[in-house]
């Protein structure tokens, strides 16, 4: 057994008795290994941020909170592919791309198989010219989406010019390969679209920003005619 398969079996070995703990020596036995081997392995699966944990002493040993993963997933070499390329695609800037790096993680590491086998063979074929992560911005953006909350930014427009406002987060609006955050802005009373990589600098506030429909702030607009992406299909109908 290789390690991401393996990675993948002791997630599920841990799981299927879950919440009750295994030795190091168990798991160990169970995949013909030795216990240093398992160690490094559990030790990358937390590096990845699945939620197993140990319990030092008597009784105790490693184990996972199965309310904080997913059962499993059997994906097809074509769908794999299509990870792949999703995964590839999420810039640095994007939001969402530090959670996007340890999902990617997670998914290689249940790949198993003829899926494993593409995505590897596809990724080895993917290149992106970098560009400036931007990540206090974007964690800014983040935090203030995930708690309704306004944010304090300095915007820099297609002319150049720079302006300070508070606006109230709506949502995410992505478009020609760029992320922008459609929000309230106090400053125009009216919405607004703000490009992430224009936006210089971020603060949340602790100000409750009341939710905002997504649509009524795109009225008028050039992105108007804004339509959820297909593939958010089965997430979005959950809401």
């Amino acid at each position: 057994m290789n390690r991401t398969a393996r990675l993948y079996a002791l997630v599920e070995e841990l799981r299927a008795v879950a919440p009750r703990p295994l030795t190091v020596a168990a798991l160990a036995a169970r995949f013909e290994v030795s216990t240093r081997t398992v160690q490094r392995d559990l030790q990358v699966l937390m590096e990845a941020g699945v939620p197993v944990r140990t319990t030092p002493g008597r009784g105790g040993g490693w184990s996972i909170d199965p309310d904080m993963t997913l059962p499993p997933i059997h994906f097809t070499a074509e769908e794999a592919s299509a990870l792949a390329v999703a995964l590839a695609a999420t810039d640095a800037c994007a939001p969402y791309a530090g959670a996007a790096r340890t999902a990617a993680q997670k998914i290689s590491a249940s790949l198993s198989g003829p899926a494993s086998a593409a995505a590897h063979r596809l990724a080895a074929r993917i290149v992106a010219l970098p560009s400036p992560a931007g990540s206090v911005v974007r964690s800014a953006v983040e935090e203030a989406l995930t708690t309704h909350t306004a944010l304090r930014l300095t915007y820099v427009d297609a002319a150049g010019r720079e302006s300070d406002r508070v606006v109230e987060p709506g949502g995410l609006l992505t478009a020609g390969g760029r992320w922008y955050l459609i929000a309230w802005c106090r400053t125009r009373r009216a919405g607004r679209g703000f490009r992430l990589d224009r936006i210089t600098a971020a603060d949340p506030t602790a100000e409750y920003a009341p939710p905002r429909d997504l649509a009524a702030l795109l009225r008028g607009s050039a992105a108007a005619d804004a339509v959820r992406p297909p593939a958010l299909a089965s997430l979005t109908a959950r809401t």
